[in-house]
C-alpha cells in the first residue's frame, strides 16, 4: 500500500486503483471520529473518497473525510465531537459544518450548496455496510453518491467523471427511479451525465436501461420543442461565480436565495457546558 505524497496530497493526479495509507494522524482522527459516532448510534453515512473507492475500486486521497447527515443530526454531532476536543464551526448552515484536530478536517454534509438536494433519513437507510479506516460503517450507495454530485460542475471541480466512473463500475445495477426521485425537476443534469457516460463509454450505455434513454431523450426533446416562456433562469444552481452577471447585471432570476432559503438548515453550534474550577 502506497503511502500518499505531498504531490497526491495537494494536487490532482490521475486516476489509479492502487491503495493510498494516510498518514497515521490523519488515520487516528478518522478513526476517533467514526468510533464516536458508531458508539452513539449516530444516523450517518461516508462519502467522498472512500464511498467512491467502495464502488468503483479507485483510490483518491482523502484530504478530509466527508460525512453525510441530516442537519438535525449534524447538531447532535457537533455536540459530540466538541465535548471530545475537536474544534467545530458551520461555515455555511445550508449544507456544512466542519470539525478539526490539527491540521484534520471531518466535513458534516446536510445536502448540496445550493439547497436543492438535501439529505434526509432515507440516504442512510439505503446506505451499504463499509469499512473505512479500520472501522465497520457505512457508506452512501451509488445513486445518492450520484444524487450528491450532480451540482458539482465548477470550474474548479467537476465530478462529472465520478459519475461516469459509478455507472460504469454499477454494470447495470444501478436504481435509476431513485437517482431522479432525488434529482427532481432536475433531471436533465441526470440526462447530461448520462450523454457524458455514453461518449465517455460507446460499448456500454445498455449499463443505462433502453426505457430510461427513451423517456428522458423524449422528455428533452418536447421541453425543446415548446419552451416554457416562464421558465426561470436556473444558472447560479451551477455556479454562483460564473453566472453572477447575469443576476447582478442582467437582472435574471437569483432562484439560488430562494432554494438556500427553503431548506432546512444546520442549528447553531451547541454550547458546551465547561467546569468551573473552585
Amino acid at each position: 500500500m502506497a503511502k500518499a505524497t505531498k504531490k497526491q496530497e495537494g494536487a490532482l493526479s490521475g486516476t489509479s486503483s492502487a491503495p493510498l495509507r494516510l498518514p497515521a494522524k490523519q488515520e487516528r482522527v478518522f478513526r476517533e471520529v467514526l468510533s464516536l459516532f458508531e458508539r452513539q448510534n449516530l444516523p450517518y453515512a461516508v462519502a467522498g473518497a472512500f464511498a467512491l473507492r467502495q464502488h468503483t475500486g479507485i483510490s483518491r486521497f482523502a484530504k478530509d473525510l466527508d460525512v453525510f447527515l441530516s442537519s438535525k443530526d449534524i447538531s447532535v454531532a457537533l455536540g459530540l465531537l466538541q465535548r471530545n476536543r475537536f474544534r467545530c464551526e458551520i461555515p455555511d448552515p445550508v449544507w456544512l459544518a466542519k470539525a478539526h484536530r490539527d491540521a484534520f478536517f471531518v466535513d458534516l454534509i446536510a445536502g448540496m450548496s445550493n439547497g436543492v438536494i438535501t439529505v434526509d433519513s432515507s440516504w442512510i437507510e439505503r446506505s451499504l455496510p463499509a469499512t473505512v479506516v479500520g472501522i465497520k460503517t457505512r457508506v452512501l450507495a451509488p445513486e445518492e453518491l450520484i444524487a450528491s454530485k450532480l451540482f458539482v460542475t465548477r470550474r474548479e471541480r467537476f465530478d462529472g467523471t465520478d459519475i461516469a466512473h459509478l455507472i460504469y463500475a454499477s454494470r447495470g445495477s444501478l436504481q435509476w427511479p431513485r437517482v431522479l426521485e432525488l434529482a427532481g425537476d432536475h433531471w436533465e443534469l441526470v440526462l447530461w451525465n448520462l450523454v457524458l457516460f455514453r461518449y465517455v463509454y460507446p460499448a456500454y450505455s445498455d449499463y443505462v436501461p433502453q426505457q430510461l434513454w427513451q423517456d428522458l431523450l423524449v422528455r428533452f426533446g418536447d421541453e425543446v420543442r415548446s419552451p416554457d416562456p416562464n421558465a426561470r433562469f436556473r444558472g447560479s444552481l451551477i455556479d454562483h461565480r460564473m453566472f453572477a452577471i447575469d443576476v447582478e447585471e442582467w437582472c435574471l432570476d437569483d432562484i439560488l436565495k430562494e432554494k438556500q432559503s427553503r431548506c432546512p438548515k444546520i442549528p447553531p453550534l451547541p454550547r458546551i457546558k465547561r467546569r468551573h474550577v473552585s
